[in-house]
């Protein structure tokens, strides 16, 4: 990874890499700070997977995100990218605005209980409604997934999902900045059920009870049905995470989340 990284900087026609090494989701992911002549100061990340499994919905997240939302919402500008493959592995490097501004949360779950602003919040709310109006044929969420993952981790029948929109698809407190916020990271944005990310954000800060107070506030779809099978789809998704391993800490609240909603 360090090696392709080397390489891919140099392609782009980056000029100096600064600042410790910060690791994606089980090593998928490279990135660093990187100085680059014509957009100064920028966010270097770069994604390998196996050469036949370069393709779709996370490889080309980002390159699309720009394409429909750059200049709609406030997101990192992607100004340039490259690929290259060596011994099997493929990567692929995106050389990105950076922010200043800090995430909410070092991790996906959120701990402690910031107190962001009005403004933040209806921000927040505006940008998502632009996603969730944006046309797309990226998929986020299957039917076919629900029918097989529902029953599986919840003992219950699935829920049919009657209405659809377009979700960033991982809004979790690492992936918004707690200035103006930037939502960060669109790899796996598509097709959800409606009040997805919404139910998404709330389930990761079921440890920040005010946070969640907010978020209900602030997305009210969360307490209609439509919004009670958007979480239970979510809380459905972090439980089969939790089963490899990831977030055990926040299996209790999401449990007890569950129960209030079946």
């Amino acid at each position: 990874m360090h090696a392709a990284f080397d390489r891919c900087a140099a392609a782009l026609g980056v000029k100096e890499v600064t600042g410790q090494d910060s690791w994606g989701w089980h090593g998928r992911t490279l990135s660093r700070r990187a100085w680059h002549p014509v957009n100064g100061w920028c966010w270097l990340r770069l994604l390998t997977a196996p050469a036949d499994k370069a393709h779709g919905k996370l490889w080309e997240g980002n390159s699309e995100a720009q394409r429909l939302f750059g200049g709609r919402v406030n997101k990192p500008t992607l100004f340039d990218q490259t690929e290259e493959a060596d011994e099997g592995n493929a990567y692929r490097a995106e050389l990105s605005e950076f922010i200043t501004e800090p995430v909410c949360s070092v991790g996906p779950v959120l701990q402690g209980d910031p107190d962001m602003p009005s403004s933040w919040w209806a921000s927040l709310r505006a940008d998502l409604a632009t996603v969730a109006n944006t046309a797309t044929d990226r998929v986020a969420v299957r039917q076919e997934w629900v029918n097989r993952t529902v029953p599986q981790f919840l003992g219950i029948d699935p829920p049919e999902v009657t209405h659809w929109e377009t979700a960033h698809g991982d809004l979790h407190p690492a992936n918004l900045t707690n200035g103006t916020p930037y939502i960060l990271d669109w790899e796996g944005f598509g097709r959800a059920p409606v009040g997805y990310d919404a139910a998404m954000l709330l389930s990761y800060s079921l440890l920040s009870h005010g946070f969640v107070q907010y978020v209900r506030r602030t997305f009210p779809v969360l307490e209609t049905d439509t919004g009670r099978i958007a979480q239970i789809i979510v809380i459905t998704e972090l439980l089969q995470a939790a089963s490899r391993g990831d977030y055990p800490e926040l299996v209790p609240s999401l449990r007890a989340q569950v129960a209030e909603l079946i």
